[in-house]
């Protein structure tokens, strides 16, 4: 399982990168925004540094056709570095970048993923990643459950490379749900770990074990201080 953090904040990133086994960044036009109007490049080489070029970096292109994505993708090559995973939807324009980028064997993640079909095209394209919308499609009326397996089952029939980074949840249970169905990596946003993880139960757990502890070594007592 590879889990990636979906946000562009500095700050965030820091944070989780002490907590969790990232694999990587994802970032898109949206989350971008979040930030504010700030020099994108000097952004995302932060984002870089903090991650290294052994974690994933995933920048996405914003222009619409084959010839300003293609011109987006040298930019984010030239001012970031080569070893970025370029993010381009998987639409009709987008799949013809994809092919040209995998001729250049260049990292690709094709995102924007509502449907099985999209996502059997870009896995026919060579995508490294596919980036199906769990709650968006959902909220679409779509099986996003039987959608994410079905993904699964394709990558294992064409013996494909690909990885599915399932993304967009509203919950933590849409992220298990997702890895259940077989894809190998999720893409989440800091809200949704820290409600994973602020779990009440958890933190009574470890009052609990804190208070037999102490109950029979001493009040502020830990197994340190007993080694004397």
């Amino acid at each position: 399982m590879e889990i990636l953090l979906d946000t562009a904040n500095i700050e965030m990133i820091k944070k989780y990168e002490a907590v969790l086994p990232l694999t990587g960044v994802t970032t898109n036009p949206s989350i971008v925004k979040k930030e504010g109007k700030v020099d994108f490049f000097a952004h995302m080489n932060t984002i870089r540094e903090i991650i290294g070029k052994e974690r994933s970096l995933h920048v996405q292109v914003v222009a619409k056709d084959k010839a300003g994505m293609l011109k987006d993708v040298e930019a984010i090559l030239e001012q970031i570095d080569r070893e970025v995973y370029l993010k381009i939807p998987a639409s009709e324009e987008g799949l013809k970048v994809i092919k040209i980028l995998k001729k250049e064997e260049l990292n690709v993640t094709a995102t924007a993923i509502y449907t099985k079909f999209q996502a059997y095209l870009a896995i026919a394209a060579g995508a490294d990643y596919i980036a199906p919308y769990f709650n968006r499609m959902e909220n679409l009326n779509i099986d996003a459950k039987e959608a994410m397996a079905a993904m699964a089952n394709e990558i294992e029939r064409s013996n494909s490379k690909t990885k599915i980074v399932a993304a967009s949840f509203k919950n933590v249970g849409q992220v298990t749900t997702a890895l259940d169905q077989g894809a190998q990596a999720v893409t989440v946003a800091p809200d949704i770990i820290a409600q994973a993880l602020a779990m009440p139960s958890i933190a009574q757990a470890v009052d609990d074990f804190t208070e037999d502890w102490e109950s029979i070594f001493g009040k502020s007592s830990t197994i340190d201080s007993l080694n004397v």
